[in-house]
């Protein structure tokens, strides 16, 4: 039997010099399996070049599939990314077609290498053809690295947990009019014990329309209620109750997850307890939570190369006197950790509007090209700094319902804070009223809302009504103090903060996030 490189009988006569052969060698990289039929090998040259013209033409086809209906592009982009079974196949396929490409490459040179040929000629051509092989092996291990790590963040984010309910493509909310979900910020730090979710929002997302209503509940909210029969509730009774800040219940359940969790067999025990609280409170089905670690933020933030702000009036922050200038500013992650974290200046409600802000910016400005541009550092930021129970089935039917809230939804805010809600002995029955009518509020036609909660106080709506006719009453041509003078005695009719939020009408973001 002949070997490779030995000229068979009836075959084309090699090239006639080493030049020529590592050209027809480098044709075989965009074009494998044409170098075969050059020197007659017809069936393996054939084969070769249809297997590769088949997988660029299934290639070209899921890329028109993709982009026809652009509406779900990336939500079908993310069922892949999000699919372990998916992951592995692909990782797969790119690794054997790979290592067949590499050696129909090597195998192109062996059989139209010229015999002979000087040391250095030989050496040189074989570093040639190494680099033509890099060609191949470069982009292939970039595309399996990246099929990796996706592969691993989805493993360690969503852990491949479901919710226990089927999954439904066409209705993946299960019939659900609104997704009512909690977004942490967990503050801790070597110089502190535990963590303290210091940012507390639910964002409550009509599905069909993508209107959201973001709900800023105050880390220093006090009185916390607990469902009935939970352990919590047990540990904790009436009259006195939790005694210490809302966001202590975390790490409260943290220090003792199989004594005091709703539920201590999901992956994080205290954010799933957290998140039946809060609900309780507000009376809204709270499905699910995303916790991000403050620190790790800043490393989301570079990920996706800063987000701009506009600032009206000068931040100060840190303790070597730093500050956020005025005007529209382009803030790295650090920069942005310190917009919605510093109080020098203002307060706990101030920073409250700041957060709300950088939610809307976040929104409006990471667009899919930036995602897909940055997933090597965002996939590692987000392995490092995000928790959820979102599972992975239901992340696709989240990333379709994220375009619309920015492509078409409107987003505003509600600030549980003074003076529409007191933090030292909040009345959870106004609170569930201010809740209902800033849904209402931010939704595009008020129909996809909560039902009026059981028990509570007076409505929003009656006490403003009462409100403005005491007001009529009392005022006798006399200039009507502000609900911000009321409440603070201070002169001026408005807080210097434009970050905090006066009033209980809902709050369009715009106003306060210029």
């Amino acid at each position: 039997m002949a070997a490779d490189d030995e000229q068979q009988e009836g075959a084309p006569a090699r090239p006639s010099s080493a030049p020529r052969a590592l050209l027809w060698t480098a044709a075989s990289v965009p074009l494998p399996g044409i170098t075969h039929l050059r020197m007659g090998r017809r069936t393996g040259g054939t084969l070769l070049l249809l297997a590769y013209l088949g997988g660029l033409a299934l290639l070209g086809w899921g890329a028109y599939a993709l982009g026809a209906d652009e509406s779900n592009t990336l939500a079908a982009v993310a069922g892949m990314a999000t699919s372990s079974q998916w992951l592995l196949q692909a990782m797969a396929v790119v690794f054997v077609a790979a290592v067949v490409w590499i050696a129909v490459i090597v195998h192109s040179w062996v059989i139209t290498r010229p015999p002979g040929g000087s040391r250095g000629l030989r050496l040189g051509s074989g570093a040639v053809v190494a680099l033509l092989v890099l060609t191949i092996a470069v982009p292939s291990a970039y595309a399996l690295h990246a099929g990796y790590t996706t592969y691993e963040t989805v493993g360690d984010v969503f852990g491949g947990g479901e919710d226990g309910l089927p999954h439904d493509e066409a209705d993946p909310w299960d019939g659900a009019e609104r997704m009512n979900v909690l977004l942490l910020g967990a503050d801790s730090g070597e110089n502190r014990y535990g963590v303290r979710t210091d940012t507390m929002m639910v964002a409550s997302i009509d599905a069909e329309t993508g209107d959201t209503v973001l709900v800023g509940l105050p880390r220093n909210l006090e009185n916390a209620q607990f469902p009935e029969g939970s352990a919590l509730a047990e540990r904790y009774p009436e009259p006195y109750g939790f005694d210490l800040l809302l966001n202590d219940v975390y790490q409260t359940v943290a220090d003792e997850p199989e004594e005091l969790a709703i539920n201590d067999g999901v992956r994080d025990p205290a954010a799933h307890t957290l998140k039946e609280v809060i609900g309780h409170n507000l009376d809204l089905d709270v499905e699910y939570y995303a916790m991000v670690d403050m620190m790790g933020f800043r490393d989301l933030i570079d990920a996706v190369g800063g987000i701009e702000v506009h600032i009206d009036e000068p931040i100060p922050y840190g303790m070597q006197g730093n500050v956020l200038e005025e005007g529209s500013q382009l803030l790295n992650g650090y920069e942005a950790l310190w917009y919605g974290r510093s109080r020098i200046g203002s307060d706990d409600y101030g920073r409250m509007g700041r957060q709300g802000c950088l939610v809307k910016y976040v929104a409006e400005q990471i667009d899919p090209t930036t995602l897909l541009t940055s997933y090597r550092d965002l996939a590692g930021a987000t392995q490092r700094t995000l928790t959820t129970d979102i599972p992975q089935s239901k992340v696709p039917a989240f990333v379709d319902l994220a375009e619309q809230v920015t492509e078409t939804g409107s987003m505003s805010a509600l600030q549980l804070s003074p003076p529409q809600v007191s933090t030292a002995d909040p009345d959870w029955g106004k609170v569930q009223d201010l809740v209902v009518e800033a849904i209402a509020a931010g939704s595009e036609n008020g129909d996809n809302v909560p039902a009026e909660p059981e028990s509570g106080g007076p409505s929003g709506e009656d006490s403003q009504e009462g409100s403005e006719e005491a007001g009529d009453e009392e005022g006798s041509g006399e200039e009507e103090s502000t609900e911000w003078q009321d409440y603070t005695g201070l002169a001026e009719p408005s807080p210097e903060d434009p970050g905090r939020q006066v009033g209980a009408e809902a709050t369009d973001l715009d106003t306060i996030c210029p």
